[in-house]
């Protein structure tokens, strides 16, 4: 078990300022739709470590949700905010222009693969990238219908909700949905959802539902997110481009979780060598400040009119910064190779833990894209036996023992690891093995829910 430790410069909580005291004015003050997976109240946090207000240290294995690639405050991006504050904090791009917007945009407009030009509009949140991204498709086609996938998350607005491939909690009791948004199955293998089972879906809907002459859009993770950690076939996204090459259709990867090196590369596209026509972006874009960003071919970016595209807080000077020194920070520090090495250390860990009693069976899948990786709880080893309820208790016995990992997947039952990618080998090793803890004594204990 992890060893509680003081943050340097902290002191012991006082009665109010306990957990159990804030999460209690939290239920009171906090509408109930923003759930909290860990009411544990966080007073500092460094790199890839936290401390809550009672002092208490953790491993952070989750990132704030895949937006500290770059670590919690990294110097870098903190000197950068500084400065800018001393500047000024807001503008509006749309009313007065500022070189740090310029000069991101055309730096992502550089690093998106594909031939240019490119052209970039920088907003606030994942979910409005995707909204826009939508509204550019569909001015650039002059068409209504976007297909997106099963087991998709693509934001929490309205249009988001309508392309999200999961219902609860994302969709219940919020319809009616926008219309002309259809759904295919994504291809998972370790569940039998094949390629050829998308092909077929995909025909049927072009025969059944919509002409892809009504198609402006489709939109895909390269590896879903929410969805489970699947990476997307390379041979069926290549077999996507192609389609949507033959009947005009805007192609949108959606790389605001795979995005800025956690793949090992700098978007998880880029192993599959599929040219994207629209490239959403956010999470860790600007290293745990709100930006978000849509990149794509100028021919199509441009279709909106003047005043189509915009908002008051798109493209924070602040943000701006904070994404121009993360973008510094991931080609000096070499981050897409550090992917590369912490996703094979987290395989490697969790391959042997699958094959060691008592987890094997528990253990299902192991799987991943660079340091995007998951494994997956089941029943006896049998894939069509999720194992919710481990995976709920796995969450909170690991957060008791001083680890953060996060559940995702349509049924709940996988864990996903979204380690800052500046965090060092000995840490990534002591979190692994309280997870390793966690996990044989819960199997051991035939626990489920902890009480």
């Amino acid at each position: 078990m992890t060893q509680t430790k003081t943050a340097p410069g902290t002191t012991a909580a006082s009665a109010s300022t306990t957990n159990s005291a804030l999460q209690s004015r939290r239920e009171k003050a906090v509408v109930r739709g923003v759930s909290t997976l860990l009411p544990r109240f966080i007073e500092r946090a460094e790199n890839a470590q936290m401390w809550d207000v009672e002092g208490k240290r953790y491993i952070d294995f989750a990132g704030g949700i895949a937006v500290l690639n770059t670590g919690h405050l990294h110097p870098r991006v903190q000197a950068a905010v500084a400065e800018q504050m001393q500047r000024f904090s807001h503008t509006c791009f749309q009313i007065n222009p500022y070189e740090g917007y310029v000069r991101l945009a055309e730096r992502l407009n550089a690093l998106v693969p594909g031939a240019g030009p490119h052209k970039t509009l920088l907003l606030s949140t994942g979910a409005e990238a995707v909204e826009n991204a939508v509204k550019i498709a569909r001015a650039h086609t002059g068409r209504p219908a976007v297909i997106a996938f099963s087991g998709a998350f693509h934001g929490r607005t309205m249009m988001g909700m309508a392309l999200t491939g999961k219902v609860v909690p994302y969709k219940a009791g919020f319809g009616p949905l926008p219309s002309s948004v259809y759904h295919l199955p994504f291809p998972v293998a370790y569940h039998g959802v094949t390629v050829e089972d998308a092909r077929a879906a995909m025909q049927t809907l072009f025969k059944s539902e919509v002409e892809p002459e009504r198609v402006a859009a489709i939109i895909i993770e390269p590896v879903q997110g929410e969805g489970g950690f699947y990476p997307a076939d390379a041979a069926f996204l290549r077999e996507l481009r192609e389609l949507c090459d033959r009947h005009g259709i805007v192609l949108v990867i959606d790389e605001i979780q795979s995005g800025f090196a956690r793949s090992g590369r700098m978007f998880a596209i880029e192993h599959s060598g599929v040219e994207p026509d629209i490239v959403t972006m956010a999470k860790s874009l600007a290293g745990g400040f709100p930006l978000s960003a849509v990149t794509g071919k100028a021919s199509i970016m441009d279709a909106p009119g003047p005043g189509g595209l915009g908002g008051t807080f798109a493209g924070s000077p602040i943000g701006c910064a904070a994404a121009n020194a993360v973008l510094d920070i991931i080609e000096d520090e070499q981050l897409c190779a550090r992917a590369g090495a912490i996703g094979q250390r987290l395989t490697a860990a969790l391959t042997r833990m699958r094959q060691a009693q008592p987890m094997q069976g528990a253990i299902g899948d192991v799987r991943g894209l660079g340091a995007m990786v998951a494994m997956e709880l089941v029943h006896d080893g049998d894939a069509a036996r999720p194992d919710a309820d481990l995976t709920r208790a796995l969450v909170q016995r690991c957060a008791e023992d001083g680890l953060i990992v996060l559940p995702c997947g349509v049924y709940g039952n996988v864990i996903r690891f979204l380690v800052p990618l500046t965090a060092s080998d000995e840490l990534i090793d002591e979190g692994m093995a309280v997870l390793e803890t966690a996990l044989s004594s819960l199997l051991q204990k035939g626990a489920k829910d902890p009480a």
